[in-house]
């Protein structure tokens, strides 16, 4: 029958529609206000038949188009302060115009095409492939022309199209008009995602029904809710290794269970694939595999004597078969995607939470579907998605959305709507009802944790909001109980293989099959080692190696040795004014070798090189201040003069009576005669050649020092002295200046100190 219904649409698709004609005219020449009454009418009045042939040219003006030429309403845009917005609102509220048409359509069969070439990039890739996708969205939906894989298209029912069209909107680049800025959580778009979160996925009561009879649902039913499945091995996502061909879909089931459910699960079934599949399980596991490591491993060590980065390159190239960057707009509706699952989740009535599995067959389809939506539908795909945020995103302040949906996933005690904590106990722990939620999501806090870190050693702390982001971080996990929790986790995945072999046999519940992370329930403790490995396994791949949160390598990255130099040596770079002083330094044989503290001082401000030039200060370029024909025959006058009494100019400097320091004054590098220290790199053997003593009259090429000399010596003219008189009371002068100096010079810098 839906295949009837399918070519039916498509005959009249063909059809000449005068309404969908009247309806792009009056979308050019009437005002937004009496466009949205008459299509409010024209939904009232018009049989199915008629909207049918509308029904793709209004949901793309509204949502705009998948290749982005139609922007559509701009609901991105359109905040609270405009005069459309409430127009919008009441137009596509769930309970509105729009989903009215939803349902008029939904009641008849109808089905509108979605060509596969604009869904995500894996889902897109397994179709063209010809396997399957595990999502029950995409079965029994796929429309073969003749012309071959590479032109399927996808055939959805309206809701499936309507949602479907409303969700991709987010993430289709448009040709938005200039002047558009980022949108805020209080836009039409945001808001109208947590009016239809909250209408088709209620914490409270159950979905309204819909206005017209439908018994002809076309989603796939809910997975079997048996108590339990056989002991096969690890991996929850064990299904997607047996791949079906899409030719031989699955055959759709009219389950009255089915049925009372089936728009929260499409919702919820296109947020997330349209979200979050942009990136695959299987490709993520690629990069994170050992044989990949020892890859890049061998190029980097063969590779990097000519300075490219091999690695990098292989990285890169694997990612580009995935190129999709999320935006900061993105990443904001996802965390409320999370956060209202978990309110949804954790709604399940007490009574259900209870051990014994004859509740179950009680429980209704709704309250089944919050104990398995968090860990079926969301785990596997948001994991991959934060991943490559956290290894991908700019190393700057918009990375706090990424951070707070990772924050928010990893604690859904924090919506539960009770109340955690009170005036009496201020520092209230997690509950430890928690704890196998914690197990089943050990890599949401173990492995990002550890990304969060290689974020944060090359990341500019001393900026505030990047500050912010690290205590935030910090806050979370010091909660009391939380660590106890992790640890207890990585110890049931750490126990060895062997403990298990006993247990072979037994049965194990699934968060797909029935299982809960809410549950209490004694069995799945028992099978506790084999629920971790299969969350590890089951997103990391079988052989992963796993890096523990409280281990010595992850310990020995932020430990507290590290942390009290660091702190002391901020302490005595902010006394020393924070600038004399060069990141911390280890002296090598060729000069100066930065440490891992010092590469932080340099990331984070805290110290610094000053930028000198380091060769021989008389070999250095003409400055626009001296007199290249001065500076020339000076430097041959002073090479002359310095090698020729070198020798005496070292023997005088090394005295360490009055004449030694006077010889110094004069003849000594300006660096070396102020204090000696010093303030950049530089090899041995030009710090040895600069402190070598000898004679520069290149200050003499100066047009600063040129023009006081010539000053000075048409005052000398005032006072009837000539030229002879005035060198000579200038050498003076200067002779004197630099005995005050040696003889005062070091304490002048004391008190200056």
């Amino acid at each position: 029958s839906s295949h009837q219904g399918s070519s039916m649409a498509a005959q009249a698709l063909q059809q000449p529609s005068f309404l969908l004609a009247n309806l792009k005219e009056n979308s050019t020449t009437k005002p937004f206000l009496q466009r949205c009454q008459e299509l409010v009418k024209v939904i009232d009045d018009y049989p199915a038949k008629e909207l049918h042939l509308i029904f793709p040219w209004l949901v793309e003006s509204v949502f705009g188009s998948l290749d982005g030429v139609i922007t559509g309403w701009n609901l991105r845009f359109l905040q609270a302060r405009s005069n459309e917005y409430n127009i919008v609102m009441e137009f596509l509220d769930p309970s509105g115009p729009m989903m009215k048409l939803v349902y008029k359509l939904q009641a008849e069969e109808y089905k509108y095409e979605i060509p596969v070439s604009f869904l995500p990039g894996p889902v897109k890739a397994s179709i063209q492939e010809g396997v399957l996708p595990d999502c029950p969205l995409f079965h029994n939906k796929l429309q073969f022309p003749p012309s071959g894989l590479q032109t399927l298209s996808l055939a959805l029912n309206p809701f499936e199209y309507y949602m479907f069209m409303f969700a991709s909107s987010l993430i289709t680049p448009k040709n938005y008009p200039p002047g558009q800025h980022v949108s805020s959580s209080d836009t039409a778009y945001f808001v109208l995602v947590d009016t239809y979160l909250k209408y088709f996925l209620p914490t409270e009561g159950s979905v309204p029904p819909s206005p017209f009879p439908d018994n002809r649902g076309s989603v796939s039913p809910p997975a079997p809710r048996a108590p339990s499945v056989p002991f096969a091995g690890y991996g929850i996502h064990s299904t997607s290794l047996l791949k079906r061909h899409i030719t031989h879909q699955p055959s759709v089931t009219a389950d009255p269970a089915a049925q009372e459910i089936w728009r929260s699960e499409a919702l919820l079934q296109v947020f997330v694939e349209i979200w979050l599949h942009h990136y695959s399980l299987e490709m993520y596991q690629k990069l994170q595999s050992p044989q990949f490591v020892s890859i890049c491993f061998v190029l980097h060590s063969r590779l990097s004597v000519i300075g490219c980065c091999p690695c990098g390159f292989v990285y890169d190239w694997l990612l580009f078969q995935e190129p999709f960057t999320p935006t900061e707009e993105h990443v904001l509706v996802v965390r409320l995607l999370v956060k209202h699952l978990h309110a949804f989740s954790c709604s399940l009535k007490p009574e259900q939470v209870s051990s014994s599995p004859s509740a179950h067959s009680h429980t209704s389809p709704l309250e089944e579907f919050k104990r398995v939506v968090v860990q079926r539908f969301v785990q596997q795909k948001l994991y991959v998605f934060l991943q490559h945020c956290f290894g991908h995103w700019p190393l700057d302040a918009s990375f706090r959305a990424v951070l707070e949906t990772w924050l928010s996933y990893i604690q859904p005690w924090r919506y539960t709507g009770e109340k955690t904590t009170s005036p009496t106990d201020p520092i209230q722990g997690v509950p430890d009802k928690w704890a196998s939620f914690v197990q089943e999501n050990l890599l949401m806090y173990t492995k990002l944790f550890q990304g969060f870190l290689n974020r944060v050693v090359r990341t500019d702390l001393v900026n505030v909001q990047n500050a912010l982001m690290v205590f935030r971080v910090a806050k979370v996990f010091a909660q009391p109980n939380l660590s106890e929790m992790i640890q207890k986790g990585e110890q049931l995945f750490l126990e060895p293989e062997h403990v298990l072999h006993h247990r072979q046999h037994r049965v194990f519940l699934t968060p797909g099959h029935g299982g809960s992370f809410l549950s209490a329930r004694q069995p799945m403790a028992t099978d506790g080692v084999f629920r971790v490995k299969s969350h590890v396994y089951g997103l990391e791949g079988q052989d992963c190696q796993y890096k523990q949160m409280f281990g010595t390598e992850l310990r020995g990255a932020l430990n507290t040795g590290q942390l009290s130099q660091l702190m002391a040596t901020l302490g005595s770079g902010q006394d020393d004014g924070n600038s004399r002083q060069l990141p911390d330094c280890i002296q090598g044989d060729n000069g100066l070798i930065l440490t891992d503290l010092g590469r932080m001082q340099i990331i984070n401000g805290l110290r610094r090189f000053e930028i000198e030039y380091q060769g021989d200060p008389e070999l250095q370029p003409i400055r626009s201040y001296e007199n290249a024909v001065l500076v020339r025959l000076l430097f041959k006058i002073s090479s002359v003069i310095n090698e020729r009494f070198g020798g005496q100019m070292e023997a005088l400097c090394s005295r360490p009576d009055f004449l030694g320091r006077l010889g110094r004054h004069y003849l000594a590098s300006p660096e070396a005669a102020a204090d000696g220290k010093q303030r950049r790199p530089e090899t041995r053997r030009t710090a040895e050649r600069n402190r070598r003593p000898r004679l520069s009259l290149r200050p003499l090429a100066s047009y600063r020092v040129l023009l006081m000399l010539l000053l000075l010596y048409i005052f000398g003219a005032l006072f009837s002295f000539g030229p002879i008189s005035s060198t000579l009371l200038i050498l003076t002068g200067g002779f004197l200046y630099g005995l005050f100096i040696t003889l005062f010079g070091d304490k002048l810098r004391l008190k200056s100190h």
